[in-house]
């Protein structure tokens, strides 16, 4: 069951409805790491600089090569940052776009079944950061633990794929469930979540390849949740949105 729904879960991520999600998500969160890149170099020429200035009057070279120094300080500080911060912004940026996804989904696959109803704005405002936060504490516990053998390893694939499965799974019942229905259906199946989970992290552990991480894990939890309902006697007429 899981292992089915992350093969169509990657068939799905590339096929011709699902790619001007793709392309909107990279090339937003493109747009956002340029603009990150620009404000670093900003915060360096227009901050830094002359405060460290201050301290070294009689240091002109300093200020006449200022804007370089900013341009290759910027470029060093980000290279580090780069890794850490393609993942959590795909992360926000694709949460805003995972209701297209599962719709994508559930019309392809199961059009037998009840459509789901997009999340609230502000539901799925909620939902888009948490998963970020997600991403972003599941990096700093493997930073934390980068010297320490095996451990690091360990941690960041149970920590990851307890949190994402968890998340990405309640996200695929509340189109259809309410919050309760949700986390009872999730307790009733936490084994088979929390593997889905580690399948989801092993993809976040991939450079560049987990920018499709989100995409890829709602579609998972899109099918997984159908599969599972099918079990319990198919997916609920879903009520109208809270």
């Amino acid at each position: 069951m899981i292992l089915s729904s992350a093969r169509l879960a990657l068939r799905d991520i590339v096929s011709p409805p699902f790619r001007s999600t793709l392309w909107k998500v990279l090339g937003l969160t493109a747009v956002v790491l340029v603009a990150l890149w620009f404000s670093v170099r900003w915060l360096f020429a227009a901050v830094a600089i002359p405060f460290f200035a201050d301290f070294a009057p009689d240091m002109p070279a300093w200020l006449d090569n200022a804007g370089a120094f900013a341009g290759i300080a910027a470029g060093i500080v980000l290279a580090f940052l780069m890794a850490f911060l393609i993942a959590p912004v795909s992360a926000i940026i694709a949460g805003l776009f995972l209701d297209d996804v599962a719709e994508a989904v559930e019309r392809k696959d199961y059009a037998d079944q009840p459509e789901g109803r997009a999340l609230p704005l502000v539901r799925g405002m909620i939902l888009s950061i948490k998963f970020f936060g997600i991403v972003i504490l599941g990096n700093l516990i493997a930073f934390a633990l980068l010297w320490v053998p095996l451990v690091n390893v360990g941690a960041f694939f149970v920590i990851n794929g307890y949190l994402l499965g968890r998340e990405y799974f309640q996200f695929a019942c509340l189109r259809y469930r309410s919050e309760d229905q949700a986390a009872a259906m999730r307790s009733r199946n936490g084994g088979r979540i929390f593997i889905a989970g580690l399948v989801i992290a092993a993809l976040l552990a991939i450079p560049i390849v987990n920018l499709l991480t989100p995409l890829f894990a709602a579609a998972m939890m899109v099918h997984l949740h159908q599969k599972l309902s099918r079990r319990e006697g198919g997916v609920p007429q879903p009520g109208p949105a809270a």
